[in-house]
């Protein structure tokens, strides 16, 4: 499977961590990451995790989007940032899956715009896998919604 990693995406540590997972990820040899964010601060941080590093692919983006960012803005300001360009690569089909730890207010906007919705479904839902006594089950709308509909 082919990920697409939104390196720049989370809190002031979002680099460093998110690297760091891709690598310890890497050992998993069903798994294809792409790292996207700043090129030069992700081979920086690549570089301190020694020479068994393995190859990752690398998709330059010149923008983060903050934390605090509304998602309209985002949309509308960040369009060469990593969650943005993470969302095109699921368009693109270079990737099946996209994950960020960034603003979910601006990822869900993104791959609303991006990628659509199913036919009947007017916004997508934020699941989550939960642990429980027979192994994990999915909780889905974990996201919070002001307004909620069944």
């Amino acid at each position: 499977m082919r990920i697409a990693l939104d390196c720049m995406g989370g809190d002031e540590f979002a680099l460093s961590r998110n690297v760091a997972g891709a690598v310890e990820a890497a050992g998993d040899n069903s798994l294809e990451i792409i790292l996207v964010g700043h090129q030069d601060a992700i081979k920086e941080e690549l570089s301190k995790h020694g020479d068994s590093v393995p190859p990752f692919k690398i998709e330059h983006a010149a923008e983060t989007v903050a934390m605090d960012e509304s998602p309209s803005s985002a949309i509308r300001r960040k369009r060469t940032s990593s969650m943005w360009i993470a969302v095109a690569l699921l368009k693109q089909k270079r990737a099946e899956a996209m994950v960020t730890a960034g603003n979910t207010g601006a990822a869900m906007a993104m791959a609303k715009i991006q990628l659509g919705t199913l036919q009947n479904v007017e916004r997508p839902a934020i699941a989550t896998r939960l642990p429980t006594p027979a192994g994990f089950s999915i909780l889905a709308d974990v996201g919070a919604n002001v307004d909620s509909k069944p």
